[in-house]
Parts: C-alpha cells; sequence; structure tokens
C-alpha cells in the first residue's frame, strides 16, 4: 500500500501545515486521518464540495489563558492552560483534560481532532474537544494541585456546561485532579450537574471508568481475532505504560487467558517472562497509584524479571503488542522489530501511540492493527454512560455498565468492518476514519454553511 505519492494528500497537507506552522503532532494527526478520507471524499462529491474536511480540520474555538497559582513556599507560579473545542456537530464537546510539561497547543489539537471521530465511533452523541496546561503535577503537594485546579477552573467554568462541553481525565489528570476541578465548578457555578466525567462514586462517577480504556482496548483486540476464528487466549502480549490504560489492559487480558510480558513507565521497561498474572498487577497498582514509584521496583519483589532502563518493550518477541503510554512510542525501527518477532496484532491504547512510518509498516504487513480511535475509545464511551447518568439521577451498576462498554467496542468493530474490509484483510484504519467521519460530516452537511 502506496501512501507517499498521493498528490490530493500533499496538497492538502500542503495547506493546512501553511495554515497550522510549528504543529507537527497535529500535521501527523490529520495526514493519517486525510490518506484514508480524500480518496472517499473525491468519490462523494457532496463532501467535496462542501469542504467539509477542511472545515472538520479548522478547530471551532480554541480558548488560552493563563493560570496563576501559589505554591506551598508562597512563590507565585504562572502556567498556560488550554482548551480546544474542535467539534460539536453530534453533541456537546466532551474530552479530556492534560496536566504534563509536554502540553502545547498542537499537542491539544491533535487530540481534539482525534476524539472527533473517536467520539462519532461510539454512537454516542458526544463531539470533540481537549484541553489541558503544561503544569506537572508530579512532586507537587495536595495543597499546590488543589491551588492550580482552582485557579484553572476560575477561567474555565465560563466556558464549559453540561450541554455545552463536558472535560474528563486524562495524563496528570485523576481522581484528585477531577475532583478539585468539580468542587470548584460547583462552587463558582451553584449547580451539580454532570458537567466533568471521571468523578469519583460518591458524587456522580460511574463505575468501570477507571478501568475503561484499558478493557475495551482488550475486547477491540478480542473482536479482531474472533473475526478470523481466533482468540487472545494462550497469546503473549507486550504492553508499554503502567497507568490506568495498561494496569486495566493487562488486568483484562489475563482475565481472559493471555500472558503479558511487559510493563514500562518514562523511566525504561521491566520483563518478566514467567508473566504478569492477577497478584503481580495488584503490586503495579498499589506502586504507581498509592506509593507513586518507578517501575524497577517490579524486580525487587519478582526476580524473574529484568528492567531495560530508558528503552521501550518492543524487542520483546509477542503476539500482541498494546503500545499505552503516550503518543509516538512506536516508531518505523520499532514496527519493523514487531514484525520480524512475529507479532500478529496491534492495539493501541494510547492517543497515536504510533508514528506514520510504523503505521504504514503494520498496514502493509496486513496484520490486525487497531487505530487509537477506535480501540481506546472505551474510555469516552463510559465518560459518555457517565453523562447519561448524572442526567437521569441514577448509577447503574458494574455489570450494566461493562456489558454496555462491551457492546460499543463489539459495535465499533462492526462498523471498522464495514468500511475497512477488503478482499485479503481488514484496513482498520480505513475502516475506522470512514467510519468516524460519515457521521460528523453528515450533520455538519445538515446543518448548512455553519
Amino acid at each position: 500500500m502506496e501512501f507517499q505519492n498521493c498528490q490530493n494528500v500533499d496538497d492538502f497537507m500542503s495547506g493546512l501545515i501553511k495554515r497550522n506552522p510549528g504543529e507537527p503532532e497535529f500535521h501527523q494527526a490529520v495526514r493519517e486521518v486525510a490518506e484514508s478520507i480524500i480518496p472517499f471524499v473525491l468519490e462523494n462529491k457532496k463532501y467535496q464540495e462542501a469542504q467539509i474536511l477542511e472545515r472538520m480540520t479548522e478547530p471551532d474555538r480554541i480558548v488560552i489563558f493563563r493560570v496563576t497559582w501559589e505554591d506551598d513556599q508562597n512563590r507565585i507560579r504562572a502556567n498556560r492552560a488550554w482548551r480546544v473545542q474542535f467539534n460539536n456537530s453530534i453533541g456537546p464537546y466532551k474530552g479530556g483534560m492534560r496536566f504534563h510539561a509536554s502540553v502545547t497547543q498542537s499537542v491539544l489539537k491533535f487530540l481534539g481532532f482525534e476524539q472527533t471521530f473517536k467520539n462519532s465511533l461510539t454512537g454516542l452523541p458526544m463531539g470533540g474537544a481537549k484541553g489541558g496546561s503544561n503544569f506537572n503535577p508530579k512532586g507537587k503537594s495536595d495543597n499546590e494541585v488543589m491551588r492550580f485546579c482552582q485557579s484553572l477552573m476560575t477561567e474555565l467554568h465560563r466556558h464549559i456546561g453540561e450541554d455545552t462541553d463536558v472535560p474528563a481525565g486524562d495524563i496528570g489528570v485523576g481522581a484528585r485532579e477531577i475532583s478539585y476541578l468539580f468542587g470548584q465548578y460547583k462552587r463558582l457555578e451553584n449547580r451539580f450537574v454532570g458537567t466533568l466525567t471521571g468523578k469519583s462514586l460518591e458524587f456522580g462517577g460511574s463505575r468501570v471508568r477507571t478501568e475503561a480504556t484499558g478493557y475495551g482496548c482488550i475486547y477491540f483486540c478480542e473482536e479482531m481475532f474472533k473475526s478470523q476464528g481466533e482468540s487472545i487466549r494462550g497469546k503473549t502480549v507486550g504492553i508499554s505504560g503502567s497507568g490506568n490504560v495498561a494496569i486495566y489492559a493487562a488486568e483484562k487480558a489475563v482475565e481472559l487467558g493471555a500472558k503479558v510480558l511487559t510493563l514500562s513507565d518514562s523511566s525504561g521497561f521491566i520483563h518478566d517472562p514467567e508473566g504478569i498474572d492477577a497478584e503481580k498487577i495488584a503490586f503495579v497498582k498499589d506502586l504507581k497509584e498509592v506509593r507513586r514509584g518507578r517501575i524497577h521496583e517490579y524486580t525487587e519483589k519478582f526476580n524473574a524479571a529484568s528492567f531495560h532502563k530508558g528503552k521501550r518493550p518492543w524487542s520483546v518477541p509477542v503476539d500482541i503488542a498494546l503500545p499505552c503510554a503516550t503518543q509516538n512510542e512506536i516508531s518505523g525501527e520499532d514496527a519493523k522489530t514487531l514484525l520480524d518477532n512475529g507479532v500478529k496484532a496491534v492495539c493501541e491504547g494510547a492517543n497515536m501511540p504510533t508514528e506514520l512510518e510504523g503505521a504504514h509498516a503494520f498496514l502493509n504487513a496486513k496484520i490486525l492493527y487497531a487505530p487509537a480511535k477506535a480501540a481506546n475509545a472505551g474510555g469516552v464511551a463510559v465518560s459518555g454512560l457517565e453523562q447519561s447518568q448524572n442526567a437521569l439521577r441514577l448509577s447503574w451498576s458494574r455489570e450494566e455498565v461493562d456489558s454496555r462498554l462491551q457492546s460499543i467496542m463489539s459495535d465499533i468493530h462492526e462498523n471498522c468492518l464495514q468500511h475497512g474490509k477488503t478482499d485479503d484483510f481488514v484496513d482498520y484504519v480505513r475502516g475506522a476514519n470512514i467510519a468516524g467521519f460519515i457521521k460528523v460530516a453528515d450533520a455538519m452537511l445538515a446543518y448548512g454553511v455553519v
């Protein structure tokens, strides 16, 4: 499959890059979609004449603001924050908030653009947005994080609402941060409504929300294998990351009979040839969520495991690779190594974790390759279910939410098959992009020139 000589894609990207200079992550996310969508648009004149893709790659608005707060030494600190409201054609804006030093406008635009397609795929009425700040909560006290979150919400609250824009968590924004943000929103607005998701169960959260992205990734992976008459049972799995997505992907993979061999964090990865079972996953949960330790401590307790400092786990031969850490963690060379080692499936738990060269390699090899907008949609799907529960003033059981999650991931897989199946393999990238595009594009057409 040859992408580089598509003149229409190159022409489109040339204009987009000129309009959005210095935003490489956004350029990459758009190109990955454009490679699938432009041939489809050229076959459907209604989208071409209405300039739908050009309009869809332009955010509705970007709010940029300063967040001023005071640290524990009484020093005044200032950070920058954004909310990128990308597209609300099929519902209120929906997408996470990310707190990390690496957050830039480019990163948030890529995430908001991806979120538009991802939310469309869930079948729920949610538009696409993303936000965050270059604030890093690591090493900060609870009081410092609280003061930062309260200052951020003091500005953000005027731009969000349960029928306007519903933020959630992401990297650096967990239960603690969501609680501080929601508490300040409630104080400022004097309303108790579902304006944020990922809340604690005590004040409107949903069961399975913490596990949803990781569980959903495995459910999608299992659907891919089922379509070929196989299962993930008995297969080896390499996972990057050790946050919520990685931990719960590992948990569900083990539950379904797979053998997980790796986990990682920013310091390196651990390889446990005996398998990371339920007991070991519980240790990692405590290590990362309670003690906030580093992954190398795993090897101090489990002697069969080895730690590989500063490296990613893609050199370990596995049947299934689950990148669950961050964007662009699988390079073209990493993809080649995985393929040479016989990988059968790659299912993206993180957002855009594979560089374009790597994605092209997986597609050319015709393995099972699930892009993030399909494979990691479980998180936002359960966020959407949390919105429904908040609106209805009720709380569904764990079994009810998990059943709905499985159904949504199965439906996403079916939509990918519908638009991505060819004579000899399923192009899940094309399938996900087209399925996500059609719903948003048709809504935009219906509204006219807005």
